[in-house]
């Protein structure tokens, strides 16, 4: 598995609860699936507030599995509508929005590097690093290789603006370990 489904599995599971259900879907093998949406200040600010209503279910979501029951895909369905959102889906696809633009921010400069992006510069390091062995290097460069052709570009990149106007909030969220893309030691979130 690559470093950039890696970090963006951890991001959106520290931004929400959404990533439980999406690290059997939307960020498993076809990491591309959710949908690509124009991202809003309103959109943003309701999906960061969401948080504290879902944060108590998300043991009882580790416990459903892929397939949460009734009653619990009803709280969950009930929470996004109460924050403005259509539904559930609907709130999975803003937080998977966001993380995409999470992983590509580089919080010390603020510059936004596209995740395909940032795939195929691994794709170059690993081809070019001699310490991996050769099986590992061409399972790496292989599963690579796929992600990479089914990764599509992030499709606005006026949510880059919008996720950083918010990009305190978020950070809020997200636990010291949720990743690499956080700021360094002592360092702020980028303007």
């Amino acid at each position: 598995m690559s470093t950039f489904i890696s970090s963006l599995r951890s991001l959106a599971g520290a931004i929400g609860l959404s990533a439980i259900l999406a690290g059997a879907g939307a960020f498993g093998a076809a990491a591309q699936e959710f949908k690509q949406l124009e991202l809003t200040d309103q959109l943003v600010t309701n999906f960061i507030s969401a948080q504290k209503d879902f944060a108590p279910l998300a043991s009882k979501l580790a416990e459903g599995g892929e397939q949460p029951d009734a009653a619990l895909t009803k709280e969950l369905e009930d929470i996004a509508k109460k924050h403005g959102f259509t539904s559930f889906a609907d709130f999975e696809d803003v937080g998977a929005n966001i993380t995409i633009v999470l992983d590509g921010l580089d919080r010390a400069t603020g510059k936004y590097t596209d995740p395909v992006e940032k795939m195929k510069k691994e794709l170059d390091e690993i081809k070019a690093d001699d310490t991996i062995p050769p099986e590992d290097k061409k399972l790496a460069v292989d599963d690579l290789t796929q992600e990479i052709a089914q990764a599509k570009p992030l499709k606005f990149a006026a949510n880059v603006d919008v996720v950083k106007k918010h990009i305190a909030a978020i950070e809020e969220l997200i636990p010291e370990e949720a990743g690499e893309s956080g700021p360094a030691d002592g360092e702020g979130p980028a303007p």
